[in-house]
């Protein structure tokens, strides 16, 4: 993907008048599974945070509520691969 695609994304949990990217942020772009192609915040998160991530999608497996699980991927640290769903937590 080149940088010019990149920004033209859209962001995971952003408002869809307002879903593309902003210059002073940091993104993974998401790879496979329900959210793919999307761009996701990862500007305020840790190392740690990003080696799995759970983000509730309408469209996954388990319908709304539940979770795509992603994590970053280990050589490139802009891409977070979907490892599978989860249902949502009660």
């Amino acid at each position: 993907m080149d940088e010019v695609e990149f920004l033209r994304g859209r962001v995971y949990g952003a408002d869809h008048e307002d879903a593309g990217p902003r210059p002073e942020r940091v993104y993974a772009h998401l790879v496979g599974g329900p959210l793919d192609g999307l761009l996701l915040d990862v500007t305020d998160r840790s190392e740690q945070e990003l080696r799995e991530v759970a983000l509730t999608t309408e469209i996954g497996r388990y319908g709304p509520g539940g979770r795509a699980l992603y994590a970053r991927r280990e050589n490139d640290g802009r891409r977070l691969d979907w490892r599978g769903d989860a249902p949502g937590v009660l």
